[in-house]
């Protein structure tokens, strides 16, 4: 059984923790064939309908801004579609593997976030304006921010209380 995290399209759902044991269980999540997206900086491989976009499955924003905070390159390209799986990245064998413990606090948990900045030329990091927030929520906010302030880099970072 790989453990995974369900995303789904609708805001109005949670994301929740899943079991995975076949390519079928991958198929039911997402409610179709799958199509694989690395996301290797958070150490995850993200499973969707691969005719989401074909068959007007619902805008995942929480998938999306997810992908793009964490590559870059795909920002603004594109956007997800449908409910998304959640996985560890393949073993040398291509098998997926167990979403790790500190990317299920992330997502599930309720770990407070807040966003970071740095100006062009500074060594100093600095809380960007905003509430403490679900990591998912820092993210689309961190990635909103990247549009309109390209001079500065941004992170994602939890908080202590």
């Amino acid at each position: 059984m790989v453990q995974g995290i369900i995303i789904p399209a609708s805001d109005a759902e949670d994301m929740r923790a899943i079991e995975l044991k076949e390519v079928e269980d991958y198929q039911k999540a997402v409610g179709g064939w799958i199509e694989a997206l690395d996301i290797d900086s958070f150490g995850c491989t993200m499973y969707l309908n691969e005719e989401g976009l074909i068959r007007g499955l619902q805008y995942n924003r929480r998938a999306t801004y997810l992908w793009w905070y964490h590559v870059p390159h795909a920002r603004g390209r594109a956007r997800l579609a449908g409910d998304a799986v959640l996985v560890g990245l393949p073993d040398r064998n291509g098998r997926s593997t167990d979403v790790s413990t500190s990317v299920r606090e992330l997502m599930l948990g309720m770990t407070l976030c807040q966003v970071e900045l740095q100006r062009l030329n500074s060594p100093e990091w600095r809380a960007a304006p905003s509430e403490l927030q679900t990591y998912i929520e820092a993210v689309v906010g961190a990635t909103l921010m990247m549009e309109y302030a390209p001079e500065r880099s941004l992170r994602v970072v939890t908080t202590s209380i």
